[in-house]
């Protein structure tokens, strides 16, 4: 009896060996699964596609970037341009500054001697106030802005580093006319520069005056008032150029205004040049444009 139970028992390694046969063979032999994430070849179309969508998305920021930093500037060219599609032009109180000027001619007036006819031959008088300061006043664009001097010294000296800070500083109040040329009246180039946009973290308040100088057309009206003598001017040519073509500062035999302000708005790429010629002063007008003098 005893005999027959130890045949039934397994050796302990035999035990080991079978139960090894079942449970490790068997899970060695079921298929491995791959838990790591499959990673999809990219392609050469692939990496252009992303590099592209990059590209756009980045050119949009820029975009959006930089007319948030012209926006005083572009509004008003928005509205300009919106009023323009409606036909909508309102003629503003500047309007008034260039009505035609005067040409006198002699009369000679028969004197009488009643008292009452002498007073209705007196001639109205067109008496009309000046501003204190030096201003330009450009209707079509709405703007009557104060004009400003800076020091030719650092013109003189050749210290292009401080003239310009100069100039920048200046531009603060308004429009500048650039030192060494001809003031109003004066034989020559009467040149005035403007910001067309600026920082708008920028102290000035004249950081947009010039923005909407490319509406001016050729035949409109300038009006300039210096030392108190109102000189008008009368549009001849707009062109662009770069900023290396000096030449619109330099003086010329005619008498003429230049106005200068950066374009496209924004930008200091191209420079807008707006020139215009004297027609009058003090409402009188000038058959030679030469017979305008002041002193300096």
């Amino acid at each position: 009896m005893e005999h027959s139970k130890k045949t039934h028992q397994l050796p302990k390694k035999e035990e080991q060996e079978r139960y090894f046969r079942l449970h490790v063979d068997h899970a060695q032999d079921k298929p491995k699964v791959n838990t790591a994430k499959k990673t999809k070849k990219r392609t050469v179309k692939h990496i252009f596609e992303d590099g592209l969508r990059q590209i756009i998305a980045s050119i949009v920021f820029l975009i959006i970037g930089f007319f948030l930093l012209n926006w005083s500037s572009y509004s008003m060219i928005i509205q300009s341009r919106w009023d323009q599609w409606r036909g909508v032009y309102e003629d503003t109180p500047l309007t008034d500054l260039i009505s035609d000027p005067i040409v006198y001619e002699q009369e000679i007036l028969e004197i009488s001697s009643d008292p009452e006819v002498q007073k209705r031959q007196i001639p109205p008088l067109g008496l009309e106030i000046a501003p204190i300061d030096s201003r330009i006043i450009i209707p079509r664009i709405n703007q009557n802005i104060p004009m400003v001097r800076v020091s030719s010294e650092s013109l003189i000296k050749r210290d292009w580093a401080a003239l310009e800070n100069e100039m920048q500083e200046a531009l603060r109040n308004g429009v500048v006319h650039y030192p060494g040329t001809s003031l109003p009246g004066q034989t020559g180039n009467v040149v005035v520069t403007g910001h067309s946009s600026y920082f708008p973290w920028d102290p000035g308040r004249f950081k947009d005056v010039f923005a909407l100088l490319h509406d001016v057309i050729i035949g409109d009206k300038i009006v300039v008032y210096y030392k108190q003598n109102k000189y008008l001017y009368e549009v001849d040519n707009i062109k662009i150029v770069l900023p290396e073509e000096i030449n619109v500062l330099k003086q010329t035999p005619q008498d003429k205004l230049t106005l200068i302000t950066c374009t496209p708005v924004g930008t200091n790429l191209k420079r807008l040049i707006v020139t215009a010629i004297p027609i009058a002063k003090n409402n009188q007008a000038i058959i030679n444009a030469q017979s305008i003098k002041v002193t300096r």
